[in-house]
């Protein structure tokens, strides 16, 4: 192998997820992955810390893009509108091409007891940080907290319905018409 090699962390998410699939996570390696992307095991501890990162990797950078939009709202927005603004900005991650990992990811997640925590602390921080920008907007407690937590509550069914094996609409779609549905529901 040289020295260098071209898109090594698309490889190794490409060849986790191919072996999650086939031999589920706890029989899937780091040798193994790296053989199935073509590279070293040593070169994929330059990319991830362990096999479960490769299943959470994006996530900062999708938690600042949604920190971003939320504090770039127009700042007469309500706070559930500005939450939205950042719940829109998720569609970036969530595109057509990235649906088939999305839902071999969650399926790992959801039949893996450690990853489902792990994912849940990634909510519960993405909440925090969502709460965080609101306050820096202006907003109290317990408001700040109660929206980013509705927020958070949007994103895992909008999520759920994406991965949804018929389901082909773009995200950003789903995410929109669960927001109208939540508003709706709270006007009642």
């Amino acid at each position: 192998m040289g020295r260098w090699e071209p898109n090594a962390e698309q490889r190794f998410l490409v060849a986790a997820i191919e072996l999650f699939k086939e031999v589920g996570f706890e029989g899937t390696t780091v040798a193994a992955i790296a053989q199935r992307a073509g590279l070293t095991a040593r070169t994929f501890f330059r990319y991830f810390t362990d096999k479960r990162e490769v299943l959470f990797k994006g996530s900062e950078q999708l938690q600042q893009t949604m920190v971003d939009a939320l504090t770039q709202a127009p700042a007469d927005a309500s706070a559930i509108d500005a939450v939205a603004a950042a719940l829109a900005t998720a569609g970036e991650f969530f595109t057509a091409e990235r649906r088939p990992y999305a839902r071999v990811r969650h399926a790992v997640i959801a039949a893996n007891p450690e990853l489902h925590e792990r994912e849940l602390i990634k909510l519960a921080t993405l909440s925090g940080a969502l709460a965080d920008a609101l306050r820096l907007r202006g907003v109290q407690e317990p408001d700040a907290s109660l929206v980013a937590e509705a927020g958070i509550a949007v994103f895992r069914v909008a999520f759920g319905q994406w991965i949804a094996d018929a389901e082909e609409r773009a995200y950003g779609e789903i995410v929109n018409e669960a927001l109208v549905r939540l508003r709706t529901l709270a006007s009642l």
